[in-house]
């Protein structure tokens, strides 16, 4: 593909945002899907102004953001309802996510990281992606992670985690795996392979190399133009 594109996911309590900070000390272009979906909502832009027409203005607060908690309680409930909420922000959090890509590919980036925490669930956005990785942990390490976390019973962090594909699921789907069942400095290990790995990948280079030339002749064009007016 054109695009080096590094799908990232896990599951509820797996580590993920671990991994993410690690990536991010590397100096990788990294894409939060969870903040964008949060960017596009924001009042009076076009998302918003649908979201407040359909589902009525009894979701907003009193600054006039979304209330998520509010929108969240609804579309838990009512599927449909969670549809058009989806059919509404995931075109503009699409095209931010590809506003960001293109951004980072002009910038010389060999490849971008599209940090989805439902990219297994949905599956849509797996086929753009030229490597796909988990980031996985032992039943048990997510369990007693998330009871610590949120200060959950054991059924209550199981009822959590059996809302989610079982991360097993998502292992058979993933190119790669990143193990963070152990410490910190495994993890951290596994993803300094991994990055290592993905930089020495030569799957951008063509695509960049396109990009160079055409940029190379629109230029000598330009220049043709500007010397034929000026004469």
């Amino acid at each position: 593909s054109a695009m080096f594109l590094v799908g990232l996911s896990g599951g509820i309590a797996s580590g993920k945002s671990t991994v993410v900070a690690v990536l991010r000390e590397l100096g990788c272009a990294v894409i939060d899907a969870d903040v964008i979906a949060r960017e596009v909502v924001q009042p009076h832009l076009k998302a918003y102004q649908q979201i407040v027409h359909y589902f009525g203005p009894e979701i907003l607060l009193e600054s006039g953001e979304i209330n998520r908690e509010a929108l969240g309680n609804i579309i838990f409930s009512q599927p449909e309802k969670r549809r058009l909420l989806n059919a509404i922000t995931h075109p503009e959090i699409q095209k931010e996510m590809l506003k960001q890509v293109l951004k980072y590919f002009v910038l010389g980036y060999r490849y971008v990281i599209l940090d989805i925490p439902l990219l297994f669930e949905t599956r849509t956005l797996t086929k753009f992606m030229k490597h796909t990785v988990l980031v996985y942990c032992d039943p048990q390490t997510q369990l007693a992670r998330l009871r610590k976390r949120n200060g959950l019973s054991q059924a209550e962090a199981k009822a959590r985690v059996a809302s989610q594909l079982p991360l097993d699921e998502k292992r058979r789907m993933a190119t790669h795996i990143i193990d963070n069942s152990g410490d910190r400095e495994s993890t951290r290990q596994q993803v300094l392979r991994l990055h290592a790995r993905l930089q020495a990948s030569l799957d951008f280079l063509w695509a960049r190399l396109a990009v160079g030339t055409a940029v190379a002749v629109l230029g000598g064009l330009l220049y043709l133009l500007l010397q034929h007016f000026s004469s």
